[in-house]
């Protein structure tokens, strides 16, 4: 260990790592809270100095102990070491200082049950390592042959579990704090059938070896579950015993499907599927909507804020039977559909494919006629609408991560919509993203944050935005339903 120094938190990054300073230069310490105390060594790469936490002399009083013991390794959660309030206040301050230059952010959505309310989970397989010390997964590609466990690797133990943080190093976890409980008796019995198949875990490195991730989702309405066994290559020899022993055991499982994914890259699915039994997706209600979910579909990870959310976003944009609207970035139609209960007109516009056929099925099971769905490019779409004159009244547009880029945004622009209902998972990228429609004539006047991932630094927010001339004359106008 090197020499280690004395330094004082001074707050945290959007990253929930601790601001310090030190010989005039900042460093960001993991595991740590404002005000604390702490003793750091420094950290020198080839083309960068960094620190790491040695300990903490001084604690918050807002620090926890974190109630996984995974906590730190795992890289899911950054925030189970701050109690509640601190959590609420730190993500309060996040949104603030991103967007409060566009007007008031209202206090966050925060969330009644923050532990095990994520209905999506998938966990990655691995050997457990030796007694003495070795990773028996370098070892696996010389000890199996055809993807079955043979010799010496057929006594070892499988591990399921998250990668380790900036890794692929399989972290073993019994029983997350956030995903659903069930979860961790589906992956046990998962392992076991392994063991019994000496069916082996895929190694990336390798090629060699079969089982990759479990994937599962979770219909919380309803109770179903869906399980995806995701392999590395199409060979799968003992898929049947899998799906005979899983559906025996598991009647809430409606379906089972074999996912094949051998790119070397962070993606958990692969494009090929094939259903073992079931009919390959299962059914959800949210907001009083049905919904038929693939293992590929996007559906939001935490039910109960998500309806919080969505009815946040309705209430914003004001909706009549007078109003056409436009859901960008669509995905299988959960907006669309929602809000359609309340406008008059709306239409969905979602680049994947796939998606846009479930969004035909679930306006179907809803019996929802003035819903239509598209498969283009939203920008695209828009501007074709605004030169025919038929520019929407409210586009609603919930993009990725890494937010909206300028063709899209100077489409919505030249659309021209009343308001714009923007909902974002990234705070940072919206905050781009809305310099660029109030520099075009837009005005923010209502932003809220929902608190979507407790334990984690993740947050949602939804901001309402509408037509500058509007904003100060208060003038509605809406489409004659005859011209569109």
């Amino acid at each position: 260990m090197g020499k280690q120094y004395r330094v004082r938190v001074k707050s945290l990054n959007a990253n929930g790592n601790g601001v310090v300073e030190f010989n005039n230069r900042r460093f960001a310490l993991k595991g740590v809270l404002p005000g604390e105390l702490v003793t750091m060594e420094l950290v020198y790469h080839a083309k960068d100095t960094g620190a790491k936490l040695c300990e903490v002399l001084e604690p918050s009083k807002e620090r926890v102990a974190p109630a996984c013991r995974q906590f730190g390794r795992c890289g899911g959660c950054q925030l189970l070491h701050m109690s509640r309030t601190a959590q609420r206040e730190y993500k309060q301050k996040v949104c603030e200082t991103l967007l409060g230059e566009f007007g008031k952010v209202s206090p966050i959505l925060t969330a009644e049950n923050p532990e095990y309310y994520r209905n999506k989970v998938h966990a990655a397989f691995s050997f457990a390592s030796s007694k003495k010390g070795r990773s028996l997964k370098a070892t696996q590609g010389a000890k199996q042959q055809g993807g079955r466990m043979r010799g010496e690797n057929s006594r070892n133990t499988i591990v399921s579990g998250i990668f380790e943080e900036n890794s692929h190093r399989v972290v073993p976890t019994e029983q997350c704090l956030l995903q659903d409980r069930r979860a961790a008796e589906y992956l046990k019995t998962v392992r076991s059938l392994m063991e019994q198949t000496q069916t082996a875990p895929y190694n990336e490195d390798t090629g060699t070896g079969t089982l990759r991730y479990v994937f599962l989702r979770f219909a919380r309405a309803t109770g179903q579950v869906l399980m995806a066994l995701v392999t590395g290559t199409n060979e799968f020899p003992a898929k049947s015993r899998f799906a005979a022993e899983i559906k025996k055991k598991y009647p809430e499982i409606v379906t089972l499907v074999h996912n094949v994914n051998p790119a070397k890259n962070s993606m958990v699915l692969g494009k090929k599927e094939t259903v073992l039994y079931g009919k390959g997706t299962i059914e959800d209600v949210l907001c009083g909507c049905k919904f038929r979910i693939s293992s590929a579909s996007f559906y939001q990870v935490n039910p109960e804020q998500t309806k919080l959310l969505y009815e946040t976003a309705i209430r914003m944009a004001g909706l009549t039977k007078e109003m056409t609207v436009l859901d960008a970035y669509c995905g299988i139609g959960t907006i669309s559909l929602i809000a359609a209960k309340t406008a008059g007109r709306v239409i969905g516009v979602e680049l994947n494919k796939k998606a846009v056929e479930d969004a035909i099925v679930n306006a179907r099971l809803n019996e929802c006629y003035n819903a239509e769905f598209v498969c283009a490019d939203a920008g695209d779409y828009m501007v074709s609408a605004a030169e025919q004159s038929q520019s929407p009244d409210v586009v609603f547009m919930d993009p990725p991560r890494a937010g909206s880029d300028e063709k899209f945004l100077s489409s919505l622009v030249k659309a021209s919509p009343k308001k714009i209902v923007y909902i974002s998972c990234n705070p940072e990228t919206q905050a781009r993203d809305l310099r660029y429609l109030t520099g075009k004539g837009y005005k923010v006047k209502e932003i809220c944050p929902v608190d979507m991932f407790p334990g984690t630094v993740h947050v949602e927010t939804v901001c309402l935005l509408s037509k500058l001339h509007e904003a100060k004359h208060h003038v509605s106008v809406t489409l004659d339903m005859d011209e569109m």
